[in-house]
């Protein structure tokens, strides 16, 4: 199933896709180019949004935790690439350590994790799954919707290795996305990979620094195939010291919100569109959807009322938010049902391995769909978002997932810069 653009595809979108299409091998070959230069993250998830004139990310997850919502036929899929990157990180891996968040009440993510644990088994990975909570003193099993077993382990650190009482994995992967930090008990290890490596969790990624690396991308991108990369790329600015419970930054955001939109607008002027343009004022760090706000004009960035205040003043593990990006806004016009939707791309190594839509029946398409409301729909793909169909319309289902998988490989390449320019200075031994 693909939804529909409530818009007719006459226009930008439309040529978009075509020369997606019309540039398919030239766009393989530049991306083999790239990824020869640039190291894939283990896995990621693209949030994109499709306004019918433009296709572009506006949010990249590198501990993703949505396994359980893709399409299990494409399991296989998933497996191949798991084993691309396992070779390529850790060669010699035979059991592998798995610490996810410490949701234990959350059904839905817990889903995920046993998902996640069946394709890594199934890349012939010894995987058992390590838990950060304190309270869990001993192996404790929750059952799953499915019927399914999750075995959680209280996690055991012996001479500079973590592992389980009776498990000494050579590889670690975190689904955790260490909002709050770095734990002790995951510091220092030795001859242990940490997969993700640790400064790609929260506490030092930072979003602008991410969209100013697929800014760069986007552009040569863009001038290798043709195409304006504002079609394919949400404009920001930042505002690096915030504090909404005291009112402080507030003319920092109102004359960045205002700079943002009167870039949209020469924009939208010069594509004809009429839309009314938006900004996203969210955290610069965090995930989950909190921190986030939708603002058609300055003014509404000033004397927030403390409802709002406190919407944005915290995010995840209770962290207080300091920095803040303003991107641009962009409407999605797909929708199921009636309901705002927005697909998110699931990727392992370098490769697009599915995804689903996200729905949400109480916003609309000018705002964040990652909130309370929100639902999920699996992209039902009849093929990979690598295979587009050239004799088809640009706007069909296989060709409609393959300019999605060509935009989320943009914002995976980015995180890869991102994750290169931020990458601690080897220690010498």
């Amino acid at each position: 199933m693909v939804p529909r653009l409530t818009t007719a595809l006459t226009g930008p979108l439309l040529d978009l896709e075509r020369t997606f299409l019309d540039r398919a091998t030239d766009i393989e070959q530049w991306f083999r180019a790239r990824w020869q230069e640039h190291a894939p993250p283990f896995y990621g998830s693209v949030d994109l949004r499709n306004a019918g004139f433009k296709l572009a990310p506006v949010d990249t997850n590198l501990f993703p935790g949505g396994f359980n919502n893709l399409n299990p036929a494409f399991l296989p899929l998933c497996v191949q690439a798991a084993m691309a990157a396992i070779e390529r990180i850790c060669p010699e891996a035979k059991n592998l350590l798995l610490i996810p968040e410490s949701h234990t009440r959350n059904r839905f993510y817990l889903e995920n994790v046993a998902r996640l644990a069946a394709i890594l088994e199934r890349t012939g990975l010894n995987v058992r799954i390590g838990t950060l909570i304190p309270e869990i003193a001993e192996p404790t099993a929750i059952e799953l919707a499915d019927g399914a077993r999750l075995l959680l382990e209280p996690l055991r650190r012996l001479n500079g290795r973590l592992g389980l009482a009776d498990f000494d994995p050579c590889a670690i992967l975190l689904n955790n996305d260490l909002s709050g930090g770095v734990p002790d008990i995951l510091k220092d290890l030795r001859g242990q990979v940490v997969i993700p490596p640790l400064h790609a969790g929260w506490h030092v990624r930072r979003k602008s620094r991410h969209f100013a690396a697929y800014d760069r991308v986007a552009g040569d991108f863009a001038q290798a195939v043709g195409i304006d990369p504002w079609l394919i790329n949400p404009g920001f600015a930042v505002c690096g010291k915030v504090d909404f419970q005291a009112r402080e930054g507030e003319e920092c955001l109102a004359a960045n919100v205002d700079a943002v939109l009167t870039r949209i607008r020469a924009k939208y002027a010069q594509y004809g569109v009429a839309e009314r343009p938006f900004a996203i004022v969210k955290a610069d760090a965090g995930t989950y959807g909190m921190g986030v706000m939708t603002v058609h004009d300055p003014a509404e960035v000033r004397g927030l009322n403390r409802r709002q205040r406190n919407k944005m003043a915290v995010v995840k593990e209770g962290l207080q938010v300091s920095e803040v990006i303003i991107q641009e806004g962009v409407h999605t016009f797909e929708t199921l049902s009636g309901n705002a939707a927005e697909p998110v791309v699931y990727l392992i190594d370098r490769y697009v391995v599915g995804g689903f839509y996200r729905v949400n029946t109480e916003r609309g398409r000018d705002e964040n769909l990652n909130a309370p409301g929100m639902r999920f729909e699996p992209l039902a793909f009849d093929c990979g978002c690598s295979m587009p169909d050239l004799n088809s319309a640009p706007d069909d289902a296989p060709n409609r997932f393959f300019a999605y998988g060509v935009v989320a490989r943009l914002a995976l390449l980015a995180a890869a810069i991102e994750l290169e320019l931020t990458a601690p200075p080897a220690r010498i031994a």
